[in-house]
């Protein structure tokens, strides 16, 4: 797949799952939701890591990053981000939790004494007052036992233990551990303790047979844990974390588009302010100047590559006799074909070439 095509998947299935996760909210909890989900996730990925030869013994030190990787980044934060959405609208969710660009930037300088750039701490800034803007009518009102104020906590606080999650996969990574079998044992562990928790809180781990809620798990399970992070994966190896992160700053603007449509949110003043803030906030860290170059590369890379493949259409039926009988129109689309293949493909002028 090209990196438009990895990139779209990201941004379109993440910022789709807030939505499907309303449907796994009703007769079973919360917690034992996401035990489902991450049951069905790690193995699916246990399976695809033994057929492509990927090692998964690991030593007891490794098992404890695992450990800790599923209890935070696949357990807790999972937890708290449906139980959030219980309180507020998928949209509002996805925005919150799009401050952990924010907050791995802080704990990556606590954890390991990276440098935060003044940019950094300015877009940290401005997406705090987002926060503050999109929920201002609730502060405004402030209630201990307001369902909105507490949403919005669970879903900050899903947030900044998935950042946690985040500081140990990054160590993970420096420490040489493979990325694909740490997510199925960091999976595998996440379902385990999330099942403990739910144990442990008596909550009965029965079944919803209807339709909406086994597709919504399956959509979650592989689309949401395996597909969208598996595209993800391979573009933060071709093009980098710097722009690869973009995909943050996306995919709240998808998750407001589908709530508008299927939620009926409002498009009210301190929405609109508040989702431009916390996105100016992300873009900030990321660095402007960088995410216009990126986009502008992503849209080349698409409009070349589209291009690339009608002009090699093209010169195939001008080659064929597709302008059979007609010399004057073949040599024109072989004309165009060429100079198409030479502007997309970058190649040295033809001396053949009329």
């Amino acid at each position: 797949m090209t990196d438009f095509v990895l990139y779209l998947t990201t941004v379109l299935v993440w910022g789709s799952t807030w939505l499907v996760i309303n449907f796994q909210l009703g007769e079973v909890a919360p917690e034992v939701s996401v035990v489902y989900r991450y049951v069905i996730a790690a193995a699916l990925l246990f399976a695809w890591c033994l057929l492509r030869g990927v090692r998964l013994r690991f030593g007891a030190t490794a098992h404890v990053r695992f450990m800790l990787l599923g209890l935070l980044l696949f357990g807790l934060n999972y937890i708290a981000t449906y139980s959030a959405q219980a309180y507020i609208a998928s949209a509002l969710n996805a925005v919150v939790f799009s401050s952990m660009m924010w907050l791995n930037v802080i704990n990556t300088r606590l954890f390991f004494g990276t440098r935060i750039e003044p940019r950094m701490w300015i877009g940290a800034a401005i997406g705090m007052a987002g926060l503050g803007v999109l929920f201002w009518p609730d502060i405004a009102e402030v209630s201990l036992s307001d369902r909105t104020l507490l949403g919005a906590s669970l879903s900050l606080g899903g947030a900044f233990v998935a950042s946690l999650g985040n500081m140990v996969s990054h160590r993970a990574q420096r420490e040489g551990l493979p990325i694909l079998a740490s997510n199925a044992w960091g999976m595998f562990y996440g379902a385990v303790f999330t099942a403990l928790i739910a144990w442990r809180r008596e909550l009965p781990f029965n079944f919803e047979y209807s339709a909406a809620y086994v597709l919504s798990l399956l959509y979650l399970a592989v689309f949401g844990s395996i597909v969208a992070f598996g595209c993800y994966l391979k573009l933060l190896g071709r093009i980098g974390p710097a722009r690869a992160g973009y995909a943050m700053v996306m995919f709240p603007v998808v998750a407001v588009v589908l709530s508008v449509l299927f939620e009926g949110l409002a498009i009210e003043w301190h929405i609109v302010t508040g989702l431009l803030l916390v996105l100016g906030g992300n873009l900030a860290i990321l660095g402007l100047r960088r995410v216009v170059a990126q986009a502008r590369t992503l849209v080349r890379t698409l409009v070349r590559t589209r291009a690339r493949t009608w002009a090699r259409g093209a010169l195939a039926t001008a080659r064929v006799g597709g302008f059979a009988g007609m010399p004057e129109a073949q040599q024109a689309g072989q004309a165009i074909a060429r100079l198409f293949e030479r502007k997309t493909l970058k190649q040295p002028p033809c001396r053949d070439c009329p």
